[in-house]
């Protein structure tokens, strides 16, 4: 088999990855946030749709994305994220709120609903910070890079997973994204992407799973087969040693795929699991599907695809591997449509559009890729020169709190009539809100930065705080008119900066 020594393999993708660094910086294109729509079984029980409909965020940081989740009216108000930068252990903590469950050692989903998280600008990499989801449902995570991502050594995150599901996750849509290690569980690694106790609804597409010992699971004992209903169609696996995934139980659906380097085995059928396997393309690789390292055997019905170089064990007590003429030993129904690139093509088209940065694009189905339709998101932007505001400044006889502050910073600075004190947040973005004892009409507000800050803000939303409606969106400091509301709380959150934000005042009219 013509397949190069995993290990080689990964040290030179390290150094490739270095002297990229080191020499270049990749651009990558803007993307319209769950662009196309999701596909496969994500479509299914209601369907996944993340935070479409709810208020757009920039995030530079992983404290950014917890304090975005956190800022919400309620855990299930949507909300889309757009990342940018390096998300890593320095710039993620632990965020407190109503709406939130976050931790200090990954991106903590939690306990939450109707959420996109979706790279954009020059890239979004979470470097050694794994991505964790638990009993939470309709969550997107679109075009954003995962990597190094251990469960020993320094730092861990995620129990070593790059993405993971579990306890009660229901309809999350994984598209376009790359996730990599740099070794296997003897270099404190684990899974790139892994669904544990009753986590079901899940569609993996136009993605790059690379350079590990484990692809991925679905059931983490052969006790625990209470998940399933997974697509997993369009992506690259490329040098890994087993997992591609390993199911314990389940249906799942794997179509379009390119699997090259397999060391160990692939696709691996247990404990009475169901795969359908069409239209894939199987290269320089060995036992690419069958039940192994067991006798609770699973099942597969299997079409249209091809095996390039592939080697196959003999059958053992505990191994048995499909091929090397692989049959159907079971039939699986497939709930949803789907287009079907023929198998041949599978390797260019693959290579065209999946991973993080590839613009979004898909495959037509007739082995073409192509760019998607975009899907706005983002609100009208407020008209940037309004009259400015009169009568009564509704903020002097309020109380104020936010996202977090900047030592020597307060919260109360922002309506204290003094403009020669300010709030600052704790980072480069952040919130500030003014509240209310009784419902207040609202159509005006005013943010005055102080001195020496001028400029500082840069894109920003105001947020209906009760139902996370988007009032209004924008550029820089002054008026802002909103539509008239009648609300207990007024946001003014702050997606992206030039520097330090300094906000004197925030001042509210009623009319």
């Amino acid at each position: 088999m013509r397949r190069t020594n995993v290990r080689r393999l990964w040290a030179a993708v390290a150094a490739t990855s270095l002297a990229a660094t080191a020499g270049a910086v990749l651009a990558m294109p803007e993307v319209s946030a769950a662009a196309g729509g999701a596909t496969g079984y994500a479509t299914q029980n209601g369907g996944t749709t993340g935070g479409a409909g709810g208020q757009t965020v920039r995030a530079t940081t992983g404290t950014a994305i917890h304090t975005a989740l956190c800022n919400r009216a309620s855990s299930s108000t949507p909300i889309t994220i757009e990342v940018e930068g390096t998300i890593n252990h320095g710039n993620t903590s632990k965020v407190s709120g109503d709406s939130c469950n976050t931790a200090d050692d990954k991106i903590e989903l939690k306990q939450i609903s109707n959420v996109t998280i979706i790279g954009v600008g020059g890239g979004a990499v979470f470097d050694q910070l794994g991505i964790h989801i638990r009993e939470s449902s309709n969550i997107i995570i679109q075009n954003v890079t995962v990597k190094n991502v251990k469960k020993s050594g320094s730092p861990t995150s995620n129990g070593g997973d790059a993405i993971g599901m579990e306890s009660d996750v229901r309809n999350v849509w994984v598209d376009h994204a790359t996730l990599e290690a740099s070794g296997g569980e003897d270099e404190g690694y684990d899974g790139l992407f892994d669904m544990k106790d009753n986590t079901q609804y899940v569609t993996l597409s136009y993605s790059i799973l690379r350079n590990s010992g484990r692809g991925g699971l679905i059931g983490s004992s052969e006790s625990d087969t209470s998940n399933g209903f997974v697509t997993f169609h369009h992506n690259l696996y490329q040098n890994i040693d087993s997992r591609t995934p390993l199911l314990r139980g389940g249906t799942v659906h794997t179509y379009d795929n390119h699997f090259v380097g397999l060391v160990k085995s692939g696709i691996n059928s247990r404990v009475g699991a169901h795969v359908k396997v069409e239209n894939n393309y199987f290269e320089d690789s060995k036992d690419v599907l069958g039940t192994f390292y067991t006798d609770e055997l699973g099942y597969w019905q299997v079409s249209g695809n091809i095996y390039d170089n592939v080697t196959w064990t003999s059958e053992g007590e505990e191994n048995h591997p499909a091929g090397p003429d692989p049959q159907s030993n079971t039939s699986v129904s497939i709930p949803y449509s789907y287009d079907l690139d023929d198998a041949g093509c599978v390797p260019d088209v693959v290579s065209q559009t999946a991973g993080a940065g590839k613009g979004l694009r898909v495959s037509d189905g007739n082995c073409t890729a192509q760019s998607p339709t975009p899907t706005p998101t983002d609100p009208t932007p407020t008209d940037p020169t309004p009259t400015e505001p009169s009568g009564t400044n509704l903020s002097l006889a309020a109380g104020a709190d936010g996202s977090g502050k900047a030592s020597g910073t307060s919260y109360g600075n922002v309506l204290d009539g003094d403009m020669s004190t300010y709030w600052s947040p704790s980072g480069s973005t952040g919130s500030i809100s003014i509240k209310w004892g009784t419902a207040t009409a609202v159509s005006q507000i005013n943010i005055r930065e102080a001195a020496g800050a001028a400029g500082a803000i840069g894109s920003w939303q105001v947020l209906n705080h009760d139902t996370g409606a988007v009032l209004a969106s924008g550029s820089g400091a002054g008026v802002i008119a909103v539509p008239p509301t009648s609300l207990k709380k007024i946001t003014f959150t702050i997606t992206a900066s030039s520097g330090t934000p300094r906000i004197a005042e925030f001042e509210t009219y009623g009319g």
